[in-house]
């Protein structure tokens, strides 16, 4: 049974993740952690979790803290913590700013919980999953990101609605940026085990249509609600069930990739590439992708290892 902190416990993402993290059977413990001055709504949210899960009969230690020491022999902790994307606002545009956050939490983590596994939210994801994995000074297959699983999820359900199909008949994923440069591999994707290219109807499906709605749809639900909740919120917990459920399943998330996919990304960056999950860790997995693909996914790797860059020496000064 295990430990799971949530770094950010007070925020949407991290309080609605944490709730749905509670449904994991290998949970034991979760522990909130807040900024100070977060003391009443930290002892709210929990009282609130000890209601529910009462009346859920479900039996899991709910504790809070503002002292990050407390996660101590944490089997996973998240990082939701930063500045939110406000609407419009490219997610890289939050990189140095989240950066200063995200880099003194994940040192410290990386101190007193040296054989955890971290998942970092905080955007933009595949830049702070790479100063995560610098600061905490853990290995690259301790440390991850959120990456493009939501987004493979989201085209996922749009070629399910199109082919009016169970979502569970569609296999697909997205690679590079979880942001306008990533990269939808059409080349894996498949309806109840059948190549998409080779079924009749794929010819008219509305692929940049379909595209664009899965990058603006973060967007559009910042801009219609505020911020982006219940998506994310099960997203990271399906990753934590995974990871601690040792399931050694294949999702795309954001890694510290070498020369896995087509031979692209040798050096210090993090991207959204298909990976082996379990409770050792996260693995990415070599593959080879089509030339289209391979070009746009060299120019998403690009993007992101410049601004990693400049972040991480900026943090050096």
């Amino acid at each position: 049974m295990s430990k799971v902190t949530v770094i950010g416990a007070t925020g949407n993402v991290g309080m609605f993740a944490s709730y749905a993290i509670s449904a994991n059977p290998h949970v034991r413990e979760i522990l909130l952690y807040g900024r100070e001055g977060r003391e009443t709504l930290l002892r709210g949210i929990s009282q609130d979790f000890i209601d529910s899960f009462a009346a859920r009969g479900t039996n899991i230690k709910v504790n809070w803290t503002t002292n990050l020491k407390d996660a101590a022999r944490s089997d996973v902790v998240i990082i939701t913590s930063g500045i939110p994307r406000s609407p419009g606002q490219d997610r890289l545009d939050l990189a140095l700013a989240n950066a200063q956050i995200v880099a003194p939490l994940a040192q410290t983590i990386g101190v007193i919980a040296p054989d955890t596994k971290i998942l970092v939210v905080t955007n933009p994801v595949d830049v702070m999953t790479c100063v995560a994995l610098k600061h905490s000074g853990l290995k690259p297959s301790q440390v991850f990101g959120l990456g493009t699983h939501l987004d493979s999820m989201r085209l996922k359900s749009l070629i399910a609605a199109y082919f009016k199909v169970h979502v569970s008949e569609v296999h697909t994923r997205i690679i590079g940026e979880h942001g306008d440069s990533m990269v939808p591999l059409w080349s894996a994707t498949t309806i109840g085990g059948i190549k998409i290219s080779n079924l009749p109807a794929f010819a008219h499906l509305p692929v940049q249509e379909i595209i664009e709605s899965v990058k603006s749809s973060g967007n559009m639900i910042i801009k219609d609600k505020g911020s982006t909740v219940y998506g994310p919120g099960e997203a990271i917990a399906s990753l934590v069930k995974t990871v601690l459920g040792d399931e050694n399943r294949i999702l795309t998330v954001s890694a510290y990739i070498k020369s896995e996919v087509n031979g692209i990304g040798e050096g210090d960056v993090c991207t959204g590439v298909p990976a082996r999950i379990n409770r050792s860790g996260v693995f990415p997995i070599t593959i080879k992708i089509d030339e289209s693909e391979v070009i746009a996914f060299r120019e998403s790797v690009e993007k992101i290892r410049t601004i990693t860059k400049k972040v991480l020496e900026t943090l050096e000064v």
